[in-house]
């Protein structure tokens, strides 16, 4: 099928062809349709299926430019979907001329309603910078057309579900609702009762995921061995692009200072990075102009950057869900992708747990030697020095050279000086800077196999010292396994973290930071023990899908 059979206009067909979009995905062949029809439709499926694409191709062929008015909102859970999403809607809506601006946290919010006041056909934000605005007044929506909820698990996830409520009882009732979310709990459910007309429902089955494409493998390496290791493998497999993934801010810093003096064009994404500087990484890794990023599990929620080849987990995440998310930043649109874990003996066990989620087990492998890496420096070098000899423009530069190449042949031996042009150019393994990575404590050793306790029982496997007390945000690991990444400091909750707190009882004396710090608990105040969960079938939670097929 073609985007040309799905109902769109000339305008936007002939905008996907130029930017070389073919055909549609999965996603989008189904709703696209459903949503040109102005039907509610629940979508099932993971980042990187074309979601941007799906919701926003049918909410732009129905806008009317004429019309300065909100339209169309998108609601996100970070600053960087928002963004990308903005930055996605804008280029197809190029043909109509449509505005599209983005509203976050962390940001000047007198610059947005600027922007706002300016005009806008689409709003993309994050939900408590969305009701920041709507309280004080400068965003309307008493003429929108398309409600978007793009990750609706993740907002949930990240306690967003007040905020969320409160922008959807300042929307028309008559408006249409697009939810898109990665799977599918009862509290989506119970939004889709509430806030939704008769929602179709459209799942992208587990078989268009994108773990399946990714070849994963684990390297069994002691702390300070880690980092020798990692440029071994970045200087032996040569990735096009590369994301190093650490556990807290001050490794991603460190790792950063290591690469750069090793030679490698390597940036790093955190949460105490300002909004700028992050933007700026993120479009210098996508045109190519940084080689390894390096990011706590920010960049793995959301952020969607084609043409990532390999990913390296250069400490072993806390739980299994952050796996997938990071690996799932390769093996996209089609394409294979290569992950490596870098592993302690203690961690085997959290290990078999990914294993045993993802149903496909990792392969062992040897890490290369230090010969391995300076042969395959010194093959990088003699193909750039042949590559750059067979340009003829390169050449032509060479000739202003001339008189000193002269010179020098007559002083010394040809070969002597070749070597030293490629002494300049290779990665020598004993020439190298020394590079010193602060250790971080291991996982808590659980046993062989048992890897991640159940959530309730300590998820992560507790350890209750306060490790190096590194209280960057990322407490993970150091004050009690995985809590989340609490990887930020702005005003969206930094859109950087991953809440799985709902089964910790954490009556701490209420409510102590900024509103957007809250965390959803499904919890009564003061109340001991957890709530029994919600269980059932999907009657039970008041809503029935109408399923359109698992393709």
């Amino acid at each position: 099928m073609k985007f040309s059979e799905l109902g769109l206009s000339e305008g936007i067909v002939n905008t996907l062809t130029e930017i070389g979009y073919e055909q549609p995905t999965p996603i989008q062949e189904q709703t696209i349709k459903l949503a040109l029809e102005g039907r509610d439709v629940l979508g099932q499926a993971q980042t990187g299926t074309g979601k941007t694409a799906a919701f926003g191709l049918p909410t732009i062929e129905k806008i009317d430019a004429s019309n300065p008015a909100i339209q169309a909102l998108v609601i996100a859970p970070t600053r960087e979907l928002a963004v990308q999403g903005q930055e996605e809607l804008f280029r197809f809506g190029k043909s109509k001329g449509l505005k599209v601006r983005t509203v976050f946290g962390g940001s000047s919010i007198e610059k947005q309603i600027k922007g706002l006041k300016a005009g806008a056909h689409i709003v993309v934000g994050t939900p408590g910078r969305l009701v920041d605005l709507i309280k004080r007044k400068a965003i309307k929506l008493d003429q929108l057309e398309t409600l978007i909820l793009d990750e609706a698990d993740e907002m949930l996830n990240m306690g967003f579900r007040e905020d969320i409520e409160t922008i959807l009882s300042q929307t028309p009732e008559d408006r249409q609702t697009l939810l898109f979310s990665a799977t599918m709990p009862n509290d989506i459910k119970k939004i889709g009762v509430k806030f939704m007309k008769n929602p179709e429902h459209i799942k992208i089955a587990a078989k268009e995921m994108t773990a399946d494409r990714i070849d994963q493998y684990f390297v069994k390496t002691k702390e300070f061995e880690k980092f020798d290791v990692l440029t071994r493998l970045l200087d032996v497999e040569r990735p096009e692009l590369a994301i190093v993934f650490g556990r807290t801010k001050r490794r991603v810093d460190e790792l950063i200072r290591g690469l750069k003096l090793r030679g490698y064009r390597a940036e790093g994404m955190h949460g105490d990075l300002d909004q700028n500087k992050r933007l700026r990484v993120l479009r210098d890794f996508k045109a190519g102009h940084i080689d390894v990023l390096v990011a706590t599990d920010v960049a793995a929620r959301g952020l969607d950057v084609s043409g990532v080849t390999h990913v390296y987990n250069y400490d072993i995440t806390q739980d299994q869900e952050s796996y997938v998310h990071r690996i799932g930043r390769t093996g996209r649109a089609g394409k294979s992708g290569r992950s490596v874990t870098f592993v302690s003996y203690n961690e085997m066990g959290y290990l078999r747990a990914i294993e045993n989620m993802t149903k496909k087990p990792m392969k062992g492998l040897k890490p290369p030697t230090k010969e391995e890496a300076y042969q395959a420096s010194l093959s990088v070098a003699m193909d750039d020095v042949l590559r750059d000899l067979s340009d003829d423009s390169a050449k032509a530069k060479l000739a202003k050279f001339d008189k000193q190449a002269a010179s020098l042949l007559e002083k010394f031996d040809a070969k002597e000086l070749v070597a030293l042009l490629l002494q300049g150019r290779v990665k020598d393994p004993d020439n190298q800077e020394e590079v010193k990575i602060t250790a971080e404590r291991p996982l808590p050793y659980n046993g062989e196999g048992k890897g991640f306790k159940k959530k309730g029982k300590g998820s992560g496997g507790r350890y209750k010292g306060r490790g190096n007390g590194d209280r960057d945000g990322n407490r993970d690991g150091n004050r009690g396994g995985y809590r989340g990444n609490r990887d930020s400091k702005d005003g969206d909750r930094g859109g950087d973290r991953k809440r799985n707190w709902k089964d910790r009882d954490d009556n701490r004396g209420g409510y102590r930071g900024k509103r957007d710090d809250r965390r959803f608990d499904d919890r009564k105040q003061g109340e001991k023990t957890p709530r029994k969960r919600t269980t059932g079938t999907e009657k039970s939670a008041g809503f029935v899908m109408r399923s359109r097929g698992d393709k």
